[in-house]
């Protein structure tokens, strides 16, 4: 016989002969691969803020509220009450972000939202039309969901977050703009649904009773 034909024979044999074991361990190691490689993207793509600070920890004992001695009463009059820029808004931001966060702006954004739901009471009140500024809020530790949803777009907006607020039969809540954002969060529209007032609310969501409820919107 021919020695190379002999020698292929051989091999033939041999591979006929090899442990169906051999293909699971080459199976399973492809697996643990695909296993790594999955969460680490999904990391960077969706990053989850941690050590989420607490209001005791950032923010002074005693915070300065100005006199104010306006009312509101329309929607529109809302976006007064949006100072991203005061020094106290800022550094609250910042802190909540750097101390939760890397560079990602969607994991900041969680951050803060977490913030606020967390660590501030929903007080239901009757319905005036005294809606408290950050400040007061950042002050009492507390608020309706007018004063939430203020607070929230407030610290949203100091660290650069396109903000509006939504408004529903008796209640308002906010929605951010993030592009970078995975779809899963996202409005129809793009925007993404934050109701710091559902402390079961994760970031994009909103009560289910409110999902179909009648909307109108200042930005």
């Amino acid at each position: 016989m021919n020695p190379e034909a002999n020698e292929l024979n051989e091999e033939l044999e041999e591979e006929k002969g090899r442990s169906p074991f051999v293909y699971i361990i080459a199976l399973f190691m492809v697996l643990l691969l695909i296993l790594w490689i999955v969460p680490y993207y999904s990391v960077r793509l969706d990053p989850e803020p941690k050590n989420i600070p607490s209001k005791e920890s950032i923010l002074p004992a005693n915070i300065t509220v100005g006199e104010r001695n306006t009312t509101l009463i329309t929607r529109n009059e809302f976006l007064s009450l949006l100072n991203p820029n005061d020094q106290l808004i800022k550094q609250t931001a910042s802190k909540v972000a750097s101390q939760s966060c890397s560079s990602e702006k969607i994991c900041q954004a969680k951050a803060i939202f977490y913030f606020v739901r967390d660590n501030f009471d929903y007080v239901s009140d009757p319905r005036t039309e005294y809606v408290e500024s950050a400040r007061e809020v950042l002050a009492t530790g507390g608020s309706d969901c007018d004063g939430m949803a203020v607070l929230l777009a407030n610290l949203e907006m100091a660290i650069g977050i396109e903000t509006r607020f939504v408004f529903i039969p008796d209640h308002v809540y906010v929605q951010i703009k993030l592009d970078e954002a995975m779809k899963k969060y996202k409005t129809d529209d793009g925007w993404i649904n934050l109701d710091a007032t559902c402390s079961y609310c994760e970031f994009g969501e909103i009560p289910y009773q409110n999902i179909e409820s009648k909307k109108s919107y200042v930005s």
